[in-house]
Protein backbone atom coordinates (compact mmCIF):
# COMPACT_ATOMS: atom_id res chain seq x y z
CA UNK A 1 0.00 0.00 0.00
CA UNK A 2 1.42 3.32 -1.20
CA UNK A 3 2.63 5.40 1.95
CA UNK A 4 0.24 7.91 0.69
CA UNK A 5 -3.02 6.63 0.36
CA UNK A 6 -5.33 6.55 3.58
CA UNK A 7 -7.06 3.80 4.69
CA UNK A 8 -10.30 3.83 6.41
CA UNK A 9 -13.85 5.59 5.45
CA UNK A 10 -13.13 8.96 4.08
CA UNK A 11 -14.19 12.03 6.80
CA UNK A 12 -17.26 13.87 5.69
CA UNK A 13 -17.44 16.52 2.87
CA UNK A 14 -17.50 20.20 4.83
CA UNK A 15 -21.03 21.92 4.54
CA UNK A 16 -20.82 24.66 2.63
CA UNK A 17 -22.68 27.58 4.80
CA UNK A 18 -25.50 29.12 3.56
CA UNK A 19 -24.94 32.31 1.36
CA UNK A 20 -24.79 35.29 3.57
CA UNK A 21 -24.75 33.24 6.88
CA UNK A 22 -22.15 32.99 8.67
CA UNK A 23 -19.00 29.78 8.34
CA UNK A 24 -20.85 28.32 11.65
CA UNK A 25 -23.65 27.56 9.15
CA UNK A 26 -26.39 29.81 12.04
CA UNK A 27 -27.76 33.01 10.37
CA UNK A 28 -27.63 36.01 13.05
CA UNK A 29 -29.44 39.31 13.35
CA UNK A 30 -26.11 40.54 12.28
CA UNK A 31 -26.27 38.79 8.75
CA UNK A 32 -29.77 39.22 8.26
CA UNK A 33 -28.69 43.05 8.68
CA UNK A 34 -25.98 42.52 5.78
CA UNK A 35 -28.20 40.80 3.64
CA UNK A 36 -30.97 43.39 4.02
CA UNK A 37 -28.76 46.55 3.62
CA UNK A 38 -29.67 47.99 7.14
CA UNK A 39 -28.32 48.62 10.22
CA UNK A 40 -29.07 46.46 13.12
CA UNK A 41 -31.18 48.38 14.81
CA UNK A 42 -33.42 48.85 12.13
CA UNK A 43 -33.76 44.86 11.71
CA UNK A 44 -34.22 44.58 15.49
CA UNK A 45 -37.79 47.27 14.92
CA UNK A 46 -38.57 45.12 12.40
CA UNK A 47 -38.25 41.84 14.19
CA UNK A 48 -39.99 43.04 17.44
CA UNK A 49 -42.75 44.98 15.68
CA UNK A 50 -42.13 48.18 16.42
CA UNK A 51 -44.29 50.66 14.87
CA UNK A 52 -43.67 53.39 12.36
CA UNK A 53 -41.42 51.20 10.31
CA UNK A 54 -41.88 51.73 6.03
CA UNK A 55 -43.69 48.44 4.44
CA UNK A 56 -40.38 48.62 2.08
CA UNK A 57 -38.35 47.56 4.88
CA UNK A 58 -40.35 45.24 6.38
CA UNK A 59 -40.02 43.62 3.26
CA UNK A 60 -36.62 43.87 2.50
CA UNK A 61 -36.06 42.15 6.12
CA UNK A 62 -38.63 39.99 5.72
CA UNK A 63 -37.04 38.50 2.61
CA UNK A 64 -33.18 38.28 4.44
CA UNK A 65 -34.76 36.24 7.18
CA UNK A 66 -36.31 34.00 5.01
CA UNK A 67 -33.10 34.21 2.33
CA UNK A 68 -30.91 32.99 5.28
CA UNK A 69 -33.21 30.99 7.21
CA UNK A 70 -32.58 33.20 10.37
CA UNK A 71 -34.09 31.98 13.65
CA UNK A 72 -34.57 34.70 16.89
CA UNK A 73 -33.57 33.67 19.57
CA UNK A 74 -37.05 32.50 21.31
CA UNK A 75 -35.70 31.97 24.55
CA UNK A 76 -33.97 35.80 25.08
CA UNK A 77 -37.23 37.27 23.84
CA UNK A 78 -39.22 35.24 26.21
CA UNK A 79 -36.98 36.47 29.41
CA UNK A 80 -37.63 39.94 28.25
CA UNK A 81 -40.98 39.90 28.30
CA UNK A 82 -41.75 39.82 24.70
CA UNK A 83 -43.88 37.41 22.38
CA UNK A 84 -41.81 34.03 20.95
CA UNK A 85 -41.03 34.03 17.02
CA UNK A 86 -43.81 31.45 17.23
CA UNK A 87 -47.06 30.49 15.37
CA UNK A 88 -49.88 28.15 17.21
CA UNK A 89 -51.67 26.08 15.09
CA UNK A 90 -54.96 24.89 16.79
CA UNK A 91 -57.02 21.82 15.32
CA UNK A 92 -59.87 19.39 15.68
CA UNK A 93 -60.42 18.07 12.43
CA UNK A 94 -60.95 13.95 11.72
CA UNK A 95 -59.85 15.22 8.21
CA UNK A 96 -56.22 14.29 7.81
CA UNK A 97 -55.98 15.78 4.41
CA UNK A 98 -57.75 19.01 5.53
CA UNK A 99 -55.15 18.68 8.18
CA UNK A 100 -51.75 18.71 6.31
CA UNK A 101 -53.01 21.46 4.25
CA UNK A 102 -53.26 23.57 6.56
CA UNK A 103 -49.85 23.00 8.21
CA UNK A 104 -48.18 22.84 4.63
CA UNK A 105 -49.78 26.40 3.84
CA UNK A 106 -48.53 27.84 7.58
CA UNK A 107 -45.50 26.17 7.62
CA UNK A 108 -44.46 28.10 4.04
CA UNK A 109 -45.47 31.40 5.33
CA UNK A 110 -43.65 30.71 8.76
CA UNK A 111 -40.17 29.50 6.69
CA UNK A 112 -40.56 32.96 4.68
CA UNK A 113 -41.03 35.59 8.11
CA UNK A 114 -38.63 33.76 10.07
CA UNK A 115 -41.63 32.10 12.50
CA UNK A 116 -41.54 28.71 13.97
CA UNK A 117 -45.06 26.82 13.69
CA UNK A 118 -46.38 24.54 16.66
CA UNK A 119 -49.29 22.26 16.07
CA UNK A 120 -51.71 21.99 18.95
CA UNK A 121 -54.25 19.72 19.23
CA UNK A 122 -57.71 21.16 20.95
CA UNK A 123 -60.73 19.36 21.63
CA UNK A 124 -63.98 22.01 20.99
CA UNK A 125 -66.08 20.44 23.41
CA UNK A 126 -63.78 19.91 26.05
CA UNK A 127 -64.41 22.04 29.52
CA UNK A 128 -60.62 22.47 29.70
CA UNK A 129 -60.56 23.97 26.76
CA UNK A 130 -60.36 27.72 27.39
CA UNK A 131 -57.52 26.32 30.25
CA UNK A 132 -55.01 24.66 28.11
CA UNK A 133 -55.43 27.18 25.75
CA UNK A 134 -54.76 29.63 27.90
CA UNK A 135 -51.88 27.88 29.49
CA UNK A 136 -50.09 27.41 25.99
CA UNK A 137 -50.80 31.11 25.60
CA UNK A 138 -48.98 31.84 29.17
CA UNK A 139 -45.95 29.14 28.45
CA UNK A 140 -45.22 29.85 24.84
CA UNK A 141 -45.87 32.88 24.31
CA UNK A 142 -46.60 32.90 20.65
CA UNK A 143 -47.21 36.09 18.58
CA UNK A 144 -50.50 34.40 16.89
CA UNK A 145 -52.59 31.44 17.25
CA UNK A 146 -54.31 30.07 14.28
CA UNK A 147 -57.60 28.47 15.22
CA UNK A 148 -59.14 26.10 12.30
CA UNK A 149 -62.91 24.79 12.32
CA UNK A 150 -64.75 24.34 14.50
CA UNK A 151 -62.12 25.74 17.86
CA UNK A 152 -62.24 29.03 16.24
CA UNK A 153 -66.04 29.46 16.57
CA UNK A 154 -66.39 28.53 20.43
CA UNK A 155 -67.27 31.65 22.04
CA UNK A 156 -66.14 30.94 25.48
CA UNK A 157 -62.32 30.47 23.94
CA UNK A 158 -62.58 33.49 21.61
CA UNK A 159 -64.20 35.70 24.86
CA UNK A 160 -60.67 34.43 26.51
CA UNK A 161 -58.37 35.21 23.65
CA UNK A 162 -59.88 39.23 23.40
CA UNK A 163 -59.72 39.69 27.37
CA UNK A 164 -55.95 38.45 27.02
CA UNK A 165 -55.47 40.75 23.81
CA UNK A 166 -54.31 37.36 22.31
CA UNK A 167 -53.50 37.80 18.06
CA UNK A 168 -55.54 35.38 16.63
CA UNK A 169 -56.42 33.82 12.83
CA UNK A 170 -59.44 31.90 11.65
CA UNK A 171 -59.83 29.78 8.85
CA UNK A 172 -63.61 29.39 8.16
CA UNK A 173 -65.25 31.22 10.77
CA UNK A 174 -68.89 32.03 11.57
CA UNK A 175 -68.59 35.03 13.21
CA UNK A 176 -66.46 37.88 11.14
CA UNK A 177 -66.93 40.64 13.68
CA UNK A 178 -64.40 39.59 15.98
CA UNK A 179 -60.60 41.06 16.13
CA UNK A 180 -58.30 39.50 13.66
CA UNK A 181 -58.25 38.02 9.96
CA UNK A 182 -60.76 35.49 8.83
CA UNK A 183 -59.95 34.06 5.73
CA UNK A 184 -62.50 31.48 4.01
CA UNK A 185 -64.71 30.64 0.71
CA UNK A 186 -67.82 31.36 -0.27
CA UNK A 187 -68.94 27.58 0.78
CA UNK A 188 -72.52 28.47 0.14
CA UNK A 189 -72.12 29.67 -3.71
CA UNK A 190 -69.77 26.95 -4.37
CA UNK A 191 -72.52 24.00 -3.09
CA UNK A 192 -74.90 25.62 -4.96
CA UNK A 193 -72.60 25.49 -8.18
CA UNK A 194 -72.20 22.01 -8.09
CA UNK A 195 -75.65 21.08 -6.71
CA UNK A 196 -76.45 22.52 -10.33
CA UNK A 197 -74.21 20.90 -12.27
CA UNK A 198 -75.66 17.57 -11.22
CA UNK A 199 -79.07 18.92 -11.84
CA UNK A 200 -77.59 20.01 -15.32
CA UNK A 201 -77.12 16.33 -15.84
CA UNK A 202 -80.39 15.40 -15.27
CA UNK A 203 -80.38 14.07 -11.67
CA UNK A 204 -83.28 14.92 -9.12
CA UNK A 205 -82.92 12.29 -6.63
CA UNK A 206 -79.73 13.79 -4.86
CA UNK A 207 -78.65 12.42 -1.49
CA UNK A 208 -76.81 15.36 0.60
CA UNK A 209 -74.93 14.19 3.45
CA UNK A 210 -73.76 17.26 6.06
CA UNK A 211 -70.62 17.85 7.71
CA UNK A 212 -70.00 18.36 11.60
CA UNK A 213 -72.60 19.84 13.16
CA UNK A 214 -70.51 22.01 15.03
CA UNK A 215 -68.68 23.22 12.10
CA UNK A 216 -69.56 26.04 9.73
CA UNK A 217 -69.68 24.85 6.79
CA UNK A 218 -72.21 22.13 8.09
CA UNK A 219 -75.36 25.14 7.58
CA UNK A 220 -73.78 26.92 4.51
CA UNK A 221 -72.97 24.30 2.18
CA UNK A 222 -76.60 23.11 2.61
CA UNK A 223 -77.88 25.98 1.97
CA UNK A 224 -76.61 26.14 -1.37
CA UNK A 225 -77.32 22.74 -2.17
CA UNK A 226 -80.99 23.95 -1.19
CA UNK A 227 -80.59 27.16 -3.47
CA UNK A 228 -80.04 25.28 -6.42
CA UNK A 229 -82.69 23.46 -6.07
CA UNK A 230 -85.42 25.74 -5.15
CA UNK A 231 -83.60 28.08 -8.53
CA UNK A 232 -85.38 25.36 -10.10
CA UNK A 233 -88.44 25.28 -8.63
CA UNK A 234 -87.43 21.85 -6.99
CA UNK A 235 -88.08 21.02 -3.41
CA UNK A 236 -85.05 18.63 -1.14
CA UNK A 237 -85.77 15.26 -0.11
CA UNK A 238 -85.27 15.44 3.04
CA UNK A 239 -85.32 11.44 3.51
CA UNK A 240 -82.01 11.98 1.28
CA UNK A 241 -80.40 14.35 3.41
CA UNK A 242 -78.36 12.64 6.56
CA UNK A 243 -75.17 13.68 8.89
CA UNK A 244 -72.22 13.63 8.82
CA UNK A 245 -69.22 13.97 10.50
CA UNK A 246 -66.29 14.24 7.78
CA UNK A 247 -64.84 11.15 8.51
CA UNK A 248 -64.39 8.33 5.91
CA UNK A 249 -66.35 6.12 7.92
CA UNK A 250 -69.20 8.41 8.43
CA UNK A 251 -69.52 8.76 4.47
CA UNK A 252 -69.52 4.66 4.57
CA UNK A 253 -72.66 4.74 6.93
CA UNK A 254 -74.68 7.61 5.15
CA UNK A 255 -73.64 5.30 1.85
CA UNK A 256 -75.11 2.11 3.04
CA UNK A 257 -78.36 4.15 4.45
CA UNK A 258 -79.01 6.24 1.02
CA UNK A 259 -78.33 2.93 -1.31
CA UNK A 260 -80.20 0.72 0.40
CA UNK A 261 -83.22 3.14 -0.10
CA UNK A 262 -85.78 1.31 -2.61
CA UNK A 263 -85.61 4.20 -4.87
CA UNK A 264 -81.98 5.36 -4.04
CA UNK A 265 -80.41 8.64 -5.33
CA UNK A 266 -78.91 8.84 -8.30
CA UNK A 267 -76.40 10.97 -7.22
CA UNK A 268 -74.85 11.91 -3.56
CA UNK A 269 -73.10 15.11 -2.68
CA UNK A 270 -71.04 14.46 0.22
CA UNK A 271 -69.90 17.63 2.04
CA UNK A 272 -66.03 16.82 2.13
CA UNK A 273 -64.22 14.68 -0.27
CA UNK A 274 -62.87 11.85 2.70
CA UNK A 275 -67.20 10.89 3.26
CA UNK A 276 -67.58 10.77 -0.91
CA UNK A 277 -64.64 8.39 -0.70
CA UNK A 278 -66.56 6.29 1.86
CA UNK A 279 -69.98 6.11 -0.40
CA UNK A 280 -67.87 4.96 -3.51
CA UNK A 281 -66.26 2.18 -1.45
CA UNK A 282 -69.98 0.90 -0.70
CA UNK A 283 -71.12 1.71 -4.17
CA UNK A 284 -68.57 -0.59 -4.94
CA UNK A 285 -69.76 -3.62 -2.50
CA UNK A 286 -72.91 -3.21 -3.39
CA UNK A 287 -72.18 -3.66 -7.36
CA UNK A 288 -73.17 -0.59 -8.27
CA UNK A 289 -71.73 1.27 -11.16
CA UNK A 290 -69.98 4.65 -10.64
CA UNK A 291 -70.52 7.03 -12.61
CA UNK A 292 -73.67 5.09 -14.62
CA UNK A 293 -75.96 4.24 -12.35
CA UNK A 294 -74.75 6.20 -9.17
CA UNK A 295 -72.67 9.70 -9.39
CA UNK A 296 -70.65 10.70 -6.49
CA UNK A 297 -69.10 14.17 -5.63
CA UNK A 298 -67.11 15.96 -2.65
CA UNK A 299 -65.99 19.23 -1.40
CA UNK A 300 -62.33 20.35 -1.04
CA UNK A 301 -60.46 18.65 -3.87
CA UNK A 302 -57.94 16.64 -1.19
CA UNK A 303 -55.58 14.65 -2.64
CA UNK A 304 -57.83 11.63 -2.17
CA UNK A 305 -59.81 13.02 -4.87
CA UNK A 306 -57.33 12.47 -7.20
CA UNK A 307 -56.20 9.26 -5.90
CA UNK A 308 -59.69 7.60 -6.19
CA UNK A 309 -61.11 5.23 -8.86
CA UNK A 310 -63.04 6.99 -10.42
CA UNK A 311 -61.37 10.17 -9.54
CA UNK A 312 -64.17 12.14 -7.78
CA UNK A 313 -65.90 15.21 -9.34
CA UNK A 314 -65.75 17.82 -6.03
CA UNK A 315 -65.58 21.36 -5.03
CA UNK A 316 -61.41 23.03 -4.83
CA UNK A 317 -61.27 25.12 -1.83
CA UNK A 318 -57.83 26.13 -1.20
CA UNK A 319 -57.41 24.91 1.77
CA UNK A 320 -53.05 25.59 1.40
CA UNK A 321 -53.25 28.99 0.19
CA UNK A 322 -56.14 30.10 2.73
CA UNK A 323 -53.55 29.10 5.68
CA UNK A 324 -50.55 30.46 4.35
CA UNK A 325 -52.76 33.69 4.10
CA UNK A 326 -54.13 33.54 7.10
CA UNK A 327 -50.75 33.54 8.88
CA UNK A 328 -49.35 36.82 6.87
CA UNK A 329 -52.46 38.37 7.93
CA UNK A 330 -52.09 37.26 11.37
CA UNK A 331 -48.36 38.85 11.70
CA UNK A 332 -49.02 41.78 9.73
CA UNK A 333 -51.78 42.70 12.04
CA UNK A 334 -49.38 42.06 15.52
CA UNK A 335 -46.65 43.94 13.99
CA UNK A 336 -48.66 46.87 13.16
CA UNK A 337 -50.71 46.55 16.80
CA UNK A 338 -53.94 46.47 15.17
CA UNK A 339 -56.46 44.15 16.84
CA UNK A 340 -59.43 44.54 14.17
CA UNK A 341 -62.00 42.14 12.15
CA UNK A 342 -60.64 41.88 8.77
CA UNK A 343 -62.57 38.73 6.10
CA UNK A 344 -60.56 37.54 3.32
CA UNK A 345 -62.67 35.51 0.80
CA UNK A 346 -61.09 33.45 -1.51
CA UNK A 347 -62.16 31.88 -4.94
CA UNK A 348 -63.88 28.13 -5.10
CA UNK A 349 -63.56 25.98 -8.42
CA UNK A 350 -66.01 23.36 -9.85
CA UNK A 351 -63.47 20.17 -10.85
CA UNK A 352 -65.16 17.87 -12.77
CA UNK A 353 -63.51 14.40 -12.84
CA UNK A 354 -64.87 10.68 -13.95
CA UNK A 355 -67.06 9.88 -11.02
CA UNK A 356 -70.13 11.67 -12.01
CA UNK A 357 -72.22 11.66 -15.76
CA UNK A 358 -75.68 11.80 -16.71
CA UNK A 359 -78.47 10.47 -14.51
CA UNK A 360 -79.65 7.08 -15.59
CA UNK A 361 -82.70 6.77 -17.12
Amino acid sequence: MSPHRQSGPRPPAARRPRRGARAGGVATIHDVAARAGLSIKTVSRVVNYEPNVRAETIRRVQQAIADLDYRPNFSARNLAGRRAYLIALLYDNPSDNYLVRVQEGALHACRQLGFSLVLHPASYDSPRLVDEVLALVRERRPTGLLLTPPVGDVTALLDALDAAEQDYARLAALDAGRPGPVVCVDDRAAARDLTAYLLDLGHRRIGFIRSHPAHRSAGTRYDGFVDAHRARGLEVDERLVLQGSFAFESGQECGRLLLARPERPTAVFAANDEMAAGVLQVARQLGIDVPAELSVAGFDDSPVSRELWPTLTTVRQPVRAMAELSVRRLVDAARAGRREPQQHRLAHELIVRESTARAPD
